[in-house]
Formats: structure tokens, sequence, C-alpha cells
């Protein structure tokens, strides 16, 4: 059973301003937790059009929506697509969209999708099973600069040469083909003495790992201007990050459609044309409440922003 616990739900619906009548759309459907929320809200004629890369996540969508009949469309793609269905069945525009960033606890929880360091499985990682290369063909295939790099990067991992360079060694004497066995190389990487409190070791080089194999990143940058694109003036975008890199982009993006002007400082006339596209509704991240972490505890790392579009 595909079941996600919503974060920040109450707060998604108020920074939204859902309306009934409205039309919504939800670039990370998962089980549909915050659609099921944004179509009562937005009752008895609002609409939410979604996307989501994961088959068994859109299909468990699809069954919780099922009561709210023609009121949903749910499309199997990447939320980069969103906009392309936006446009497709509402041409006039929408009133609001959110994404959801990052991977859903029924994919941490399901063994054989290989995203958690906790079960011994293939090492996949995918949220689209059906399309583009596995962690598996991340750790075995890339050279060990890229390998480096990319948990560096992505994971923040301060041991990331070593695990690169033990990850090289194992994988030269047979594949690495299971989350275990590369637990099995993190953790021979990483002293003990040198390991996180309260910190699975291998946890940085999973998250690493997961972004690299979805392009997390790369799709929060191409899909955040089209969606923008895709509102009505006065339209609500809505993005809730897990990760400092995500929110980053998220935060730097909004502040940059944003600004009205990026000559410097000290020209006396502006000359680079630049006209603000949103307003920032958040100038801090919304983040949960201690109520909502004691009913979830993976609400902790959830960081809300939103704009509005003016223009």
């Amino acid at each position: 059973m595909f079941q996600h616990i919503p974060v920040l739900a109450e707060e998604v619906l108020t920074h939204l301003a859902v309306k009934p009548g409205g039309v919504y759309a939800d670039g990370t459907l998962g089980g549909g937790g915050h659609a099921g929320l944004i179509l009562e809200a937005s009752a008895p004629d609002g609409q939410i059009i979604a996307t989501d890369r994961d088959e068994l996540a859109l299909a468990a969508a699809r069954a919780h929506l099922a009561p709210y009949g023609d009121r949903v469309k749910a499309y199997h793609a990447n939320y980069t697509e969103l906009a392309d269905f936006v446009a497709q069945d509402y041409p006039e525009g929408i009133d609001g969209i959110l994404l959801d960033i990052g991977v859903s606890s029924p994919q941490i929880d399901t063994p054989d999708r290989g995203f958690s360091y906790m079960h011994d499985a293939p090492l996949d990682m995918r949220m689209d099973r059906s399309q583009g290369p596995s962690a598996r063909d991340v750790v075995n295939e890339l050279s060990e600069q890229a390998l480096h790099d990319l948990i560096k990067d992505y994971g923040e991992e301060k041991w990331a040469a070593r695990i690169a360079a033990l990850i090289c060694e194992r994988r030269a004497l047979a594949p690495i083909e299971t989350t275990f066995q590369l637990v099995d190389v993190i953790e021979r990487a990483i002293p003990k003495g040198a390991r996180e409190k309260d910190s699975h070791v291998a946890k940085r080089t999973f998250q690493a790992l997961r972004i690299a194999t979805n392009d997390e990143l790369g799709a929060l940058e191409k899909a955040i201007d089209r969606l923008v694109d895709v509102l009505q003036v006065g339209g609500r975008l809505a993005i809730i990050s897990f990760h400092s890199l995500e929110d980053r982009i998220v935060k730097n993006k909004f502040k940059y459609l944003a600004a009205s002007c990026l000559c410097p400082p000290k020209w006396p006339v502006c000359t680079c044309g630049k006209v603000a596209s949103v307003r920032i509704i958040t100038r801090k991240p919304i983040t949960a409440g201690s109520l909502e972490l004691d009913h979830n505890r993976r609400a902790a790392s959830a960081k809300l922003r939103v704009v509005e579009k003016i223009i």
C-alpha cells in the first residue's frame, strides 16, 4: 500500500490560497495526499492536474482520488513536463502549483526500490523504473573523480574521496549490485571515530546517489520558469524541499524572478530591462511545527517557499 503523510498540509493550503472552483496542479502527486486536501478545500468544483514519475505512486493516487471523478487529471510524467500538460488542458492558466520535492516515505520503505540503506535490495533508486540509468549504473560506471564530485556535492560528505576510491577498488573485483554491498564499502571508508552521531554512515552517500540517479536538481532548475509561465496573474507556486541544495535553488530562483533590476547598485539608470514576474510570499522558509513533528519525523527537514505571479 502506497501511504504517505503529506507534510506542511495546512501551510500549503493557506499559502496556495486555495479557493472553491480553483484549478491547481501537483507536480509530485505521490499518494495523492496534498491533492486530496486541495480538492476538499476547492470544493465543489475545484480541479487538480497532476504528474508523477513513479507508476506505483500514480496508481495509488488515482485510487485515492477516484471519488473526485473528473475533477482530477493525472499523468505519468516528470514534473518538468507539468507545464506542458497545463498549457494543453488549461491554456488560460491556473491558480496554483505545488511541488513536494524528494523521495516519498513509501519509496524509502519499499525494500526492492533500493532507496534505503536499511534493507538489502538491488541498487536501483529510480523514481521512474521505466527510464534511465539506476544507481547501480552510476556506482559501477562513473569515474572515480565523478563519483567523488557527486558524493561531495550532492551528499555534502567529507569522506567522499575515500568512498569513491574504495567503490572503484571493490567494483574492479565484481560489480556492486546491492544496497548492502555499497553500505559495506562506505563502512570501510569512514572510520568509526569519524562517524556522525545518530546518523547512518551511508546516509549522505545514498542521498547523493538518489539525487544524481533521478537528476533531481536539474529537474528543479528546468521546471520553475515554465511553471510560473502557466500560472494566472495572482496564482501561486509553492515548493517543498528537503535538502539544502534544493532549497538553495528554489530560494535563488525565486529571488531572481522577483528582482526588477539586475544592474550593479551604483549604476544611475537601469539598462538590463529585467522585470519582476513574481513577488515572494515567504521571506523565510516555512518549516514544520512541533505538533506535526510529533506525528511525522520526516517533516523535520521540509522547507516551504512560495511566490505569487504578478504579471
